[in-house]
């Protein structure tokens, strides 16, 4: 995978995030803490390393790559956590002040015309159908007007977690959806299916607020 800028980038923005909430949430030292987030700096690379090249035009890049992130931490940790620890693991770790206002600009754009047709083309796009570690979405706008549903039938973060043998702590990922939705200010999220739970789908629901 040759996508240095977002990698680099990524790493840069949440890394100190990741390592500072090693000790918050699971407890480790800071010294553990630092080798942990050593090695996951490696095994991050050589995570992405191993992917295909994501198509010009893919939204979901970014996506793969803080899976991969996450996915790195947690093969650099001392013990395998559990998928309730981690859950509040990620969420802290990725929803730092940059993120937060980065929801808020998207939040406010959610449901303006060219957000909205940028939906529409990526079920369109279908990129899942060429890479496996992207996804296949479908655009439902809800009849009454108050939002729309983005379906999703194929996840790519659900194909890495099973090729890295972490697919049971899938949903610490799929829960990052509802704070940043939240955080966005203009929906409420909801959900009702997930493909890591064994739903056929993942519904995304997002309604005016």
């Amino acid at each position: 995978m040759k996508y240095i800028p977002m990698q680099t980038g990524m790493w840069a923005v949440f890394a100190a995030s990741f390592r500072n909430n090693l000790t918050a949430i699971f407890g480790l030292d800071g010294k553990t803490a630092r080798t942990v987030t050593a090695n996951a700096k490696q095994t991050y690379a050589q995570i992405l390393k191993e992917l295909p090249d994501f198509e010009k035009g893919d939204r979901f890049l970014m996506n793969i790559v803080s899976c991969a992130m996450l996915a790195a931490f947690v093969l650099s940790m001392p013990e395998r956590p559990d998928v309730t620890r981690l859950t509040s693991y990620y969420e802290q770790s990725m929803m730092t002040p940059a993120m937060r206002f980065y929801c808020r600009k998207s939040g406010s754009r959610r449901f303006s015309p060219e957000s909205l047709s940028a939906m529409e083309k990526t079920a369109q796009f279908r990129a899942a159908d060429r890479n496996p570690y992207s996804w296949n979405m479908d655009y439902l706008p809800y009849a009454d007007g108050s939002g729309f549903e983005a379906r999703f039938t194929a996840c790519g973060i659900c194909q890495l977690m099973k090729k890295l043998g972490l697919y049971d702590l899938t949903p610490a990922l799929c829960h990052l959806d509802y704070p940043m939705a939240e955080t966005g200010g203009t929906t409420k999220f909801v959900r009702d299916y997930t493909l890591a739970s064994g739903g056929f789908y993942c519904d995304c629901g997002y309604r005016k607020v």
